[in-house]
C-alpha cells in the first residue's frame, strides 16, 4: 500500500513538471545516505527491486518537494531541529539557550500545525468523486472503466494528502521536542527552589555581610559625591541647578500634596449623587497613581541633575523608582479595599478594623521597598548571595510578622454588618489563614538557608493579595455602575456577576506568572487549548466551538426573527385562525432551530459519525428515563399539526377550565378565571378527555336552573323566565330562549332557563345578570324561590321530663325546662336517631306527634 502511493505521488508530481527535490531523510532528521549490506555475488536481485527503490525514493522526494513548496525555508527547520536534538542529548545547555531554542521550536510548530490541513479543499472535491462511484463490489468485479477511474481517484487522493502527512509529522516531532525543553527548564528550575545555601543565623557569614553592606553604602555615597564634586568643578552644577530645583519643588508638591487634591475632588463628586459618580470617583482615584508616579519620576530627575544619581544604567535609580511605586500602589490599594470615614467599603470591616488593616497593608509595601533597594544595593557592590541574606532576613522577618497581623485581622476582625457567615466572609477567613501560613513558614525558610524558596513563596504571596485587592476593587466598581437608583430586595442584574467572573479569569494567567510561570507556558497552554481535544475520531478545537456557537445564534436570531414577522405581519393577512397562525409559527421555529444546528456543526467540521454507537447505547437508558418527556414531546407536535386546542381557546382538562395562552413542545399554559397559570403535560391534552368551549366557533349554550315554590303559577314562570333570556343581549335570538319544567322537587318546582350566547366567555357575566332580572320579576309577580327546611320531631317529648309526684297530666305535657340536664338528654337521643327529619317545606300540625 505504501509503495504504490508514493509511486502515484511521483507520476503526478512529474506530470506537473516538479523538477526540484528536497530530502525527506532530511526532513524527518535521519541521515540522508545509508550502507546497505553488500549483496550476496551467489544471488541475484528481483527483477523489479531496482526499479520499485527507485520509484519509493522518487515518491518521497516528490513529497517533500511538494512540503518545500508551502515551506521555502525547510532547510534552515532541517538544521534547527539538528541543535535542538543536539542540545537536548548532551544535557548542558544554559537555561537562556533552551528558552531560545523552545521560541524557535515554537514558531515551527505553528507553521506546520496551519500546514497540516494542506490541500483541505481539493481532498474533499476528490473524496466527493469517489463517493459518487459508489462502494466498491464486494464479489471485486467492476466495470473496467469505473475501476481505472477509482484507481487514478485513489491516486490522486494520496498525493494530496502525502504534504499533510508529512507536515504533522514535523509538528508531532517540534511538539515533542518542546516537551523535552520545558521538563529540562522544570527540572533546574525545582534544583534551585531546593537548593539549601549558607544560612543567615550562622556567625561566620556576619562579617562578610557587614562588610559587604558597608561596601554598598559607601560605594554608593563616594560615587554620588565624586559625581557631585565634578559637577561642580566642571560648572555643570550652576547650569542644572535651576532644573534640579523645579524638579524637585514638582517632585515635593505631587508627592505630598496631590493625594489631599484628589480626595477634595472626590468628595464634591460623591454628594452630588449623580448616577456617573461612581465611575468619576474611581477615574479620579486613580491620579492618585499618576500624580505621586509622575512625582517620582522628578525627584529621580532632580537627584540626577544634581549628581547623587547617574544619569543612565544606574541600577539603584531604577531600584528607587520600583520601591516607591511599591508604595505608591500599596497606599492606593488599601484606600480603596479599606477607605476612611463611615463607608465600609466592599469588604465591611469597621473604621476602627479598617484603620489598622490599612496601616499594616501600607506597612507591608513599604518593607517590600526596603528589601528591593537593599537588594539593588547589596548586588551593585558585588556581595554574595550569603551575605545579601544576612542583611536581608531582618527585613523578612519584620515583613512576616506585618503579613501575620494582617492575615490575623482578615480572619478575626468582625464585619461592620450582621456578621452573619457568608459565602465572602469564608473567602477572608481562608485569604487570613494563608497569609498566616506564609508569614510562618517564609521567614523559616530564610533563616535555614533555602532563600530562593523563600523568595519564590513570600513576594507571590503578597502579589496575589494585589491581584485579588484589585479584582475586587474593579468588581465593586462594575457592581455601583449597575446598582439600582433606589434600595430594592432584588439580588441585582446578571451583568455585574458575568464581568467579575471575566475578571477572575483574566486574573488567572496573571497569577501565573506571578508564581513563577513562564511567558512560553502560557504560550504552551494555549497551543494545547487552542488544538483542541479528541472526542472519537473528532478534534474539537476552541476555533470550532466558537464557529458552531456563533453560526447557531445568528441562525436561532434569525428564525426567531422570522417567527416574530410571522406572527405580526404575514400570517394575520391571511385568513388562518389564531390557532393555526402560532403552528405554523412554531413549526417554523422549531424547523430553523434543527437547520441551524446541522448546520453549526457542519460548518464547525465536527463529525457526529464516530458517536453513533455511543448515541445508541445511551439512548436505550436515556429513553426509559425520558420517555414522558419524550411522549410530552411528541404530543406538542401533534397539537401543532392537529390543532385541537389554539392560543385563546377556553378549555376544560382534568378539572381546570381557562384559556390557552401558550402550547410549547412539552407542556400548554392555561390560565385560569383566578387569573393562575397551569401548566399541563401535552400528554394529558392528546390521550385525555378534553372539552373546547370555543373551538370554531364562540356560540355556546348557556343553562340557569330556577326554583319555585309549589303553589306558584307555572305559565307566568315560564313566561318571565322567556322575556328575561329574550331582553339579554348576549343570547341569541335564533335558536331562542327555552324555559323547561324540568321536575317536581323536594322543596321546589324546578325550571331550566337554556339559552345559546354569541361568546361564550360571557357566559359569567351573563349568568350574573340574568338571576338578578329572575329575582326581580319573581319578586314583581309575588312569586316565592323556596329554600330547604328542616323540622325536627321528638317521639316521646315526655321522656325527657321526668312526671313529678305532684303532677298532673297536663303538666306532664307542660313546656321542656331548658335546664343543662335536660339538653344532655336531648343531644343523647338525637345522637341515638330518635329523631325525625321532615324537609318538605310544610309546618307540621300544631300538637302531632309520632
Amino acid at each position: 500500500m505504501i509503495r504504490s502511493l508514493l509511486t502515484a505521488l511521483a507520476l503526478l508530481l512529474a506530470a506537473q513538471g516538479a523538477t526540484a527535490q528536497v530530502s525527506l531523510d532530511g526532513l524527518l532528521g535521519t541521515p540522508t545516505q545509508t550502507e546497505e549490506p553488500a549483496p550476496d555475488a551467489t544471488e541475484e536481485p528481483a527483477p523489479d527491486t531496482a526499479a520499485d527503490t527507485a520509484a519509493d525514493a522518487a515518491a518521497l522526494s516528490d513529497a517533500e518537494q511538494a512540503l518545500a513548496t508551502a515551506v521555502p525555508d525547510l532547510e534552515d527547520w532541517k538544521s534547527r531541529v539538528k541543535t535542538a536534538e543536539a542540545l537536548l542529548q548532551a544535557g548542558n545547555g544554559s537555561s537562556l539557550a533552551l528558552t531560545r531554542t523552545r521560541d524557535t521550536l515554537f514558531g515551527w510548530r505553528d507553521r506546520f500545525q496551519a500546514l497540516g490541513s494542506l490541500n483541505a479543499g481539493r481532498i474533499g472535491t476528490v473524496q466527493a468523486q469517489i463517493e459518487a462511484l459508489g462502494p466498491k463490489p464486494e464479489s471485486g468485479e467492476e466495470q473496467p472503466a469505473i475501476a481505472a477511474r477509482r484507481a487514478e481517484l485513489n491516486s490522486q487522493l494520496d498525493v494530496l494528502r502525502a504534504p499533510g502527512i508529512l507536515a504533522r509529522e514535523a509538528y508531532a516531532r517540534a511538539n515533542g521536542l518542546i516537551a523535552e525543553v520545558d521538563s529540562q527548564l522544570r527540572a533546574r528550575e525545582t534544583s534551585r527552589l531546593s537548593a539549601r545555601g549558607p544560612s543567615p543565623l550562622n556567625p561566620a557569614n556576619w562579617p562578610a555581610a557587614l562588610q559587604g553592606a558597608s561596601d554598598a553604602v559607601g560605594g554608593v555615597v563616594s560615587s554620588a559625591m565624586a559625581r557631585v564634586d565634578r559637577n561642580l568643578s566642571s560648572g555643570g552644577l550652576l547650569r542644572t541647578l535651576p532644573l534640579a530645583v523645579m524638579y524637585m519643588v514638582a517632585a515635593l508638591i505631587l508627592l505630598f500634596r496631590s493625594r489631599q487634591w484628589v480626595w477634595l475632588l472626590q468628595s464634591r463628586v460623591e454628594r452630588s449623587h449623580s448616577r456617573g459618580r461612581a465611575v468619576w470617583s474611581f477615574l479620579l482615584s486613580l491620579w492618585v497613581i499618576v500624580l505621586p508616579t509622575l512625582g517620582l519620576s522628578a525627584l529621580i530627575l532632580a537627584l540626577r541633575q544634581i549628581g547623587v544619581l547617574a544619569r543612565s544604567g544606574d541600577t539603584l535609580s531604577q531600584a528607587i523608582f520600583g520601591a516607591g511605586f511599591t508604595i505608591i500602589i500599596a497606599r492606593w490599594l488599601n484606600g480603596q479595599l479599606f477607605p476612611v470615614g463611615e463607608h465600609g467599603g466592599p469588604l465591611g470591616y469597621p473604621p476602627e478594623i479598617r484603620a489598622k488593616i490599612r496601616r499594616n497593608g501600607v506597612a507591608l509595601g513599604v518593607g517590600l521597598a526596603a528589601i528591593i533597594v537593599v537588594g539593588a544595593l547589596m548586588h551593585g557592590a558585588g556581595a554574595s548571595d550569603a551575605a545579601t541574606g544576612v542583611v536581608v532576613l531582618p527585613l523578612q522577618v519584620l515583613l512576616a510578622v506585618v503579613l501575620f497581623r494582617l492575615g490575623y485581622l482578615l480572619r478575626h476582625a468582625p464585619m461592620e454588618k450582621d456578621g452573619r457567615e457568608t459565602s465572602s466572609g469564608r473567602v477572608r477567613t481562608t485569604v487570613g489563614l494563608l497569609c498566616m501560613i506564609v508569614a510562618i513558614v517564609t521567614p523559616i525558610l530564610a533563616a535555614a538557608g533555602y532563600a530562593a524558596a523563600s523568595d519564590a513563596l513570600f513576594a507571590p504571596g503578597v502579589m496575589t493579595l494585589a491581584i485579588f485587592g484589585v479584582i475586587i476593587v474593579l468588581q465593586r466598581l462594575v457592581y455601583d455602575i449597575y446598582a439600582p437608583a433606589t434600595d430594592s430586595t432584588d439580588t441585582g442584574p446578571l451583568m455585574p456577576v458575568v464581568i467579575g467572573f471575566a475578571l477572575f479569569l483574566l486574573a488567572v494567567p496573571v497569577l501565573a506568572l506571578v508564581w513563577g510561570a513562564r511567558l512560553t507556558d502560557l504560550l504552551e497552554v494555549w497551543a494545547q487549548f487552542s488544538a483542541g481535544f479528541q472526542v472519537g475520531e473528532t478534534t474539537i478545537s476552541p476555533t470550532d466551538f466558537m464557529t458552531f456557537v456563533l453560526i447557531f445564534g445568528g441562525g436561532y436570531l434569525l428564525t426567531q426573527f422570522v417567527k416574530r414577522q410571522l406572527k405580526t405581519s404575514v400570517l394575520p393577512r391571511t385568513k388562518m385562525d389564531l390557532g393555526g397562525q402560532n403552528a405554523v409559527a412554531a413549526g417554523v421555529a422549531y424547523i430553523g432551530i434543527i437547520v441551524s444546528a446541522l448546520i453549526a456543526i457542519t460548518t464547525a467540521g465536527i463529525d457526529l459519525s464516530s458517536l453513533a454507537i455511543v448515541a445508541g447505547a445511551l439512548s436505550v437508558g436515556i429513553g426509559f428515563g425520558l420517555q414522558t418527556i419524550v411522549q410530552n414531546f411528541v404530543s406538542g407536535i401533534i397539537l401543532l399539526i392537529e390543532r385541537p386546542i389554539g392560543e385563546g381557546d377556553m378549555i376544560e382538562v382534568n378539572g381546570q377550565v381557562g384559556f390557552v395562552r401558550d402550547i410549547s413542545v412539552r407542556s400548554t399554559r392555561i390560565e385560569t378565571f383566578d387569573r393562575t397559570d397551569v401548566i399541563i403535560p401535552n400528554a394529558d391534552l392528546v390521550s385525555g378527555q378534553v372539552t373546547n368551549w370555543t373551538r370554531g366557533n364562540l356560540v355556546g349554550r348557556l343553562i340557569i336552573p330556577v326554583g319555585v315554590a309549589y303553589g306558584s303559577d307555572v305559565e307566568q314562570v315560564r313566561k318571565i323566565l322567556l322575556e328575561v333570556g329574550g331582553a339579554q343581549p348576549m343570547v341569541l335570538a335564533d335558536p331562542g330562549p327555552q324555559a323547561l319544567f324540568m321536575a317536581f322537587g323536594a322543596s321546589s318546582l324546578d325550571f331550566e332557563l337554556r339559552v345559546i350566547l354569541r361568546d361564550v366567555n360571557w357566559k359569567v357575566i351573563v349568568t350574573d345578570e340574568m338571576n338578578r332580572d329572575i329575582d326581580r320579576r319573581f319578586a314583581e309577580a309575588g312569586i316565592e324561590i323556596p329554600f330547604a327546611q328542616q323540622d325536627i320531631w321528638l317521639r316521646n317529648p315526655e321522656a325527657l321530663h321526668p312526671a313529678k309526684p305532684d303532677a298532673t297530666p297536663a303538666a306532664a305535657t307542660s313546656a321542656p325546662d331548658d335546664g343543662p340536664d335536660t339538653a344532655r338528654e336531648a343531644r343523647a337521643m338525637m345522637d341515638a336517631g330518635d329523631m325525625h327529619d321532615d324537609a318538605d317545606g310544610d309546618p307540621a300540625p300544631e300538637g302531632e306527634t309520632q
